[in-house]
């Protein structure tokens, strides 16, 4: 069995806005517009497809990505450079640090929509 994760939507305020947002901080290209739809494709060809809907009927998901070593350097020194409030952990209870969960680095900052955003550089249970 090949099941795959294609594609998922995004809720989100501004759909520009937010995917133009995580497109930056992760160094990926935003996509052309199609319908309601702006796509920011991931490298393993899975799209967050971000899509406007009223404020109130946005539910806070998290989305976590993982990145190498090398790309967290870049990530982080963007998220910090605009001045985003980020965390160690999910429950905001350390900010301003980043973690070093299973030997890598992870860091959690929200997304224009107040969405949890999540960068690691190892799995979970990854640690070797």
């Amino acid at each position: 069995m090949s099941v795959e994760l294609n594609h998922t939507i995004v809720h989100c305020r501004d759909n520009r806005e937010s995917a133009d947002f995580l497109a930056h901080i992760l160094d990926l290209p935003t996509g052309t517009e199609w319908g309601p739809f702006i796509p920011v494709v991931l490298a393993n060809g899975v799209t967050l497809d971000f899509a406007t809907v009223p404020a109130g009927s946005i539910t806070v998901q998290h989305y976590a990505f993982l990145i190498s070593e090398a790309e967290f350097d870049t990530a982080f020194e963007r998220i910090t450079a605009q001045g985003i409030t980020y965390y160690a952990d999910p429950h905001q209870k350390h900010p301003g640090e980043i973690n070093h969960n299973d030997g890598g680095r992870g860091v959690y900052f929200p997304d224009p929509s107040g969405h949890g955003m999540e960068l690691i550089t190892r799995p979970y249970g990854g640690w070797s």
